[in-house]
């Protein structure tokens, strides 16, 4: 597991990151989320040990990041934004070297290389230049040099940046295909990969966390009200009013296609609705629950719409 402590971190005057907390549960894949500016990399760069803290306690695994460096560098495993490769030598060779320069024993070293490339899917490309690859490819290098080591944690920042839509398709497999061996935390500002490959997310704004749980969790708690979408062979303003009518719904909205409804929070009447609908012959096509897409829900809590 994943979790920070009262984490904050300053740069003379500019506090970067204020007073953070969260935690990630061991085997599941977190998101982090904010705008430019928010902290996001300076948290990463913390617990993986590239940058010291103001003040605060994180921890990857059972293990200090402050106090034990060394061991927790041992199981974590980092993709930085602008992954760093040598062009000119070739994949394989990359890799070995930094199977070197993480301490793998030579006794294991070919077994842990072969895993690497295995699962990052570099097989066709292991003795061309790294030059020579395509971005997608490189990324997937970057995959492999923070895998090779066999770590229990992974932080990837922005892995998917910069990939063409196949790309991220492909690397957003792989990265949900190391999940549950490993915890995982990823930073990305494309919110629907948060939809396809998270559990969870860590909303930041100016350092600060804004909102921290499952998707789930955070979509119901703020949103206001309960609600259906429903589709019907009638239309118009007569419908509206109508369904207006049902006890305990407090809005009707007409969409392009068809009508939400919309109700307190805690009640549950779409029983009551279905039976409106049947009474009233309207001919009910289709109905299901409004949610709260990433996209609203972000940007709500950005705006400082909820207090977590």
């Amino acid at each position: 597991m994943i979790e920070v402590e009262h984490l904050t971190k300053k740069y003379g005057n500019l506090v970067a990151v204020k007073n953070l907390n969260f935690k990630v549960e061991k085997g599941k894949i977190w998101g982090l989320l904010g705008p430019n500016a928010a902290g996001k990399t300076t948290t990463m760069r913390i617990l993986t040990g590239y940058l010291s803290a103001t003040d605060g306690k994180a921890f990857v695994a059972e293990y200090d990041v402050f106090e034990q460096p060394n061991e927790a560098k041992k199981i974590t495993g980092y993709l930085p934004e602008n992954v760093p490769l040598y062009p000119e030598m070739t994949v394989k060779s990359f890799l070995n070297f930094v199977a070197e320069i993480k301490q793998i024993p030579s006794s294991r070293r070919k077994e842990a290389l072969s895993k690497a490339i295995e699962i990052s899917g570099l097989n066709s490309v292991k003795g061309r230049l790294i030059k020579n690859i395509s971005r997608g490819f490189k990324q997937r290098v970057g995959i492999a040099q923070c895998l090779i080591h066999d770590p229990q944690i992974l932080i990837l920042d922005e892995p998917t940046i910069g990939l063409d839509p196949a790309q991220i398709i492909e690397i957003r497999k792989l990265i949900k295909s190391l999940k549950g061996e490993r915890t995982i935390i990823l930073s990305t500002h494309i919110l629907a990969e948060v939809t396809q490959t998270c559990d969870g997310v860590v909303i930041i704004n100016e350092g600060q966390l804004m909102a921290s749980g499952s998707l789930e969790e955070l979509t119901a708690s703020f949103r206001k009200k309960e609600g259906i979408f429903i589709r019907l062979k009638k239309t118009g303003e007569e419908v509206v009013s109508l369904l207006g009518e049902i006890p305990g719904v407090d809005k009707v909205s007409q969409e392009d296609d068809g009508f939400t409804l919309e109700w307190a929070k805690g009640i549950d009447i779409r029983e009551k609705i279905t039976k409106f609908i049947v009474d009233k012959d309207l001919g009910l096509f289709e109905m299901r629950p409004l949610t709260m897409n990433i996209e609203d829900l972000y940007l709500k809590v950005i705006s400082g719409g909820v207090e977590q």
